[in-house]
Formats: C-alpha cells, structure tokens, sequence
C-alpha cells in the first residue's frame, strides 16, 4: 500500500517538476523577472522531493517508477501546453496543483501513521509545512477568495 501511494506521489511530483519548468520557460509579462524566479524556486523545491520519495520507496524496500512513461501512466498532474502564459493565468494553476500535492501527502502520512512508518510520516509532515505554506503564498499574490 505505501509503495503505491508513494509511487503516486512520485509520479505527480515528476509531472509538476515539467510543469513548472516549462512555466518557467514561457512566462511573459510584467512581472516576468519576478515570476521566472518565483519559478525556479517552486521547480527547485519539486526536484529536491522527487529525489527524497524515490530514495523512501527504495527504503522500505519498494521499486520507484523511473521513465516518463511510467511517470505519464500514473500522474493526475495535467500537463500544459508549450506555449507563452502570463503569470497572472499560470498562478492559480500552480495553486491547484499544490492543493492536490497536499491533500496527497497527507493521505501518505496518514497511512504512514497507521502504519507506524515513522520516517515516511516525517518527511510527509515536512511537505505538509511546505505546500501549505506556498498554497498560502499564492492566495495572497492572486487575491483568491478560498
């Protein structure tokens, strides 16, 4: 069980890590230095947990998925298209995104927390911290009313 939630959120980490980097890539506008870094710190931040999920699931003796096609296959991230986006259209994308992210990890947690899989758990709570943080964020910058 934990192996293939994990395995989903791997997969939907992979997704947006493309994701953002192909935001990145195609913001115009405005606020374009601004949002291109904003970015690149999101695309960062995504990479760095790719990595730590991938090395969890090896530590509980699972099998991470590794190819685009597996990654494809499993995802509920929707890809975007190639194609020139203002920051003002691609925020609240983001934002569901990240909602979706955490309402993921913290389902892994608590299964990881019926489970007693304490290092899981703990690196859930960290993630947990960090896209409600940035869900926060992003509300504020996009005046939302959520």
């Amino acid at each position: 069980m934990m192996e293939k939630k994990l395995n989903q959120l791997l997969a939907d980490l992979e997704t947006e890590y493309h994701k953002l980097q192909l935001f990145h890539w195609y913001v115009k506008g405005h606020s374009f230095f601004t949002v291109h870094a904003k970015l690149e710190e999101y695309y960062d931040d995504v990479r760095d947990a790719v990595d730590a999920v991938a090395e969890s699931i090896l530590k509980i003796g699972g099998k991470p998925v590794a190819t685009q096609k597996e990654f494809l296959a499993l995802t509920k991230i929707k890809e975007p298209k190639s194609d020139f986006i203002q920051a003002d259209k691609l925020f609240p994308v983001v934002e569901k995104d990240f909602v979706y992210l955490l309402k993921l990890v913290q389902d892994v947690k608590k299964t990881a927390d019926e489970e007693s899989n304490y290092l899981i758990s703990t690196l859930m709570d960290d993630y947990i911290e960090d896209f409600s943080k940035k869900i926060w964020m992003l509300r504020q910058g996009i005046n939302n009313k959520k």
